[in-house]
């Protein structure tokens, strides 16, 4: 069965490159009718931040990607933080010890940093290895009872490299990758706090939970042929590995960081963080829109559709789609995409949202799903409705350049027709048709008929559907703009 593991540090918010790794995760799972894990890294006590793991959570719900097994979702390969797994890791480092694959270290940190400084001293880069651990203080270079009295104190736990060897992994992704043991340190498995580090852990945990596959970000691809060891030294057959491309900046080199956000204006997680940090979420993206644009950054069907729902992405997904190379965030095609769903969304839908219900208190029930369909099509996140529906509490103010034209063209005979029509008509705004017959008998331009109507109501000449405005702002707000426009002519 095809089992994948989403696995964050509860560090802080969940960066949009985490989220498109639990994506692709998630799509790898449902393509093959598998299991989509969620599992928390935190070994690393010192950098857990409150709240962080209720946010990946939501992060992830939000974006329609429930975990099938996970801290909250539970199942039968818990538990699901690694914070809670120190026994399972016990047992494990414990039988590599006994069986001569990794070693006690005792050394203090005033002496490796010291070595540090001797390697750069002469050029070097310091590597704790196979050409100078018998130089150090470790259950190697002493015997039984200075070992023993060691133990009473702080100490870690290394894997035990052997020299003039090749280290070889399959990347799904990539191809063959293999690595001399000689340029390989001796990685520390267990810390001084008895927690495990993540080479350690990821490794025991995907064995037991069962992972076929793991899907993760290209920075762990250096790390690759030290876990093969670590699954060399118990014998055990390696899963699959994909390691996806970066996330680009939008500009120069390097990997989208939370500064480039603010640099440039956008959001960088999917939800807000505290309540200074906004997300997707609050300048109104919709999930299915962000979960389409993060797909396209380092994936694509082969085709030119740019558009796929969740439901469309786990029929099409493949890794064969992958790209080796880094994708570029954009964060226009990112609203572009947005765009395209709100448009798509039924009207009754983006009403409930709160960044346009907010927008609607003043306005009639009735009415509130005709104002959403009148504007959407001119939406590019939800929070431009606020703007968008400006118009139907006060006009802007006159286009001065628009009016100024529209005075050579006669437009009063126009307007006192159209006060005319709204007047007779019984609701006030179904005009549009003896309008144009006037107009066309009249010999009068459909372009000046246009042109005031929408100066009069909305104040330029760019807009929605005009008569749709004047069925949404009604009878008598439409007779007394119109009488403004005439006043303000005059």
């Amino acid at each position: 069965m095809t089992r994948v593991r989403f696995a964050p540090s509860p560090t802080g918010p969940l960066h949009i490159g985490g989220l498109r790794t639990a994506l692709f995760n998630y799509l790898e799972a449902k393509k093959n009718k598998g299991v989509f894990i969620l599992r928390v890294e935190d070994t690393d006590q010192n950098r857990y931040v409150e709240g962080s793991e209720d946010y990946i959570q939501e992060a992830l719900e939000w974006c329609g990607m429930i975990p099938d097994e996970g801290p909250k979702n539970g199942g039968d390969f818990g538990p699901y933080k690694q914070s809670l797994r120190k026994s399972i890791y016990k047992e494990h480092i414990d039988r590599l010890i006994q069986e001569g694959s990794a070693y006690y270290a005792f050394d203090l940190p005033e002496e490796l940093s010291k070595a540090r400084l001797d390697a750069e001293k002469t050029g070097e880069t310091f590597k704790y290895g196979s050409e100078n651990r018998m130089n150090f203080k470790n259950s190697l270079t002493l015997n039984e009872s200075d070992k023993n009295k060691a133990l009473r104190g702080n100490y870690v736990i290394r894997l035990k490299v052997m020299p003039g060897c090749k280290v070889s992994v399959y990347d799904e992704i990539r191809g063959n990758i293999t690595v001399e043991t000689d340029l390989l340190d001796d990685k520390i498995l267990m810390k001084s706090d008895g927690m495990p580090t993540y080479h350690f852990a990821n490794v025991v945990d995907d064995k037991l939970m069962e992972i076929s596959t793991v899907i993760r970000g290209e920075e762990w691809l250096p790390s690759l042929p030290m876990h093969k060891l670590i699954y060399d030294a118990f014998n055990w057959s390696v899963p699959k590995f994909m390691h996806l491309p970066l996330i680009l900046k939008p500009k120069g080199k390097g990997k989208l960081s939370k500064r480039d956000g603010e640099k440039e204006g956008f959001p960088v997680f999917p939800l807000r963080w505290n309540k200074e940090i906004i997300g997707f979420k609050e300048i109104g993206f919709l999930p299915e829109a962000l979960v389409n644009y993060l797909a396209l950054l380092g994936w694509n069907d082969g085709s030119e559709n740019e558009l796929f729902n969740l439901n469309d992405l786990e029929k099409v997904f493949t890794i064969d789609g992958i790209q080796k190379a880094g994708a570029r965030f954009n964060y226009e095609k990112a609203r572009w995409v947005n765009h395209q769903y709100i448009a798509k969304t039924k009207n009754s839908i983006l009403a409930k949202n709160t960044l346009v219900s907010d927008e609607l208190l003043d306005y009639p029930s009735e009415k509130h799903e005709n104002i959403v369909g009148l504007l959407k099509e001119r939406l590019y996140t939800l929070i431009d409705f606020k703007k968008e529906v400006s118009f139907l509490k006060e006009p802007d103010k006159f286009d001065e350049k628009a009016v100024a034209k529209l005075k050579e063209k006669n437009p009063k005979t126009v307007l006192y027709k159209i006060l005319s029509l709204v007047n007779e008509s019984e609701d006030g705004f179904k005009i549009k048709e003896p309008l144009f017959q006037w107009a066309n008998k009249e010999k009068i331009s459909f372009g000046v008929v246009m042109q005031s109507l929408r100066l009069s109501l909305i104040g330029n000449l760019t807009g929605p559907d005009i008569f749709s405005v004047c069925s949404i702002l009604g009878k008598a707000v439409t007779l007394k703009r119109v009488s403004n426009f005439i006043n303000h002519i005059k």
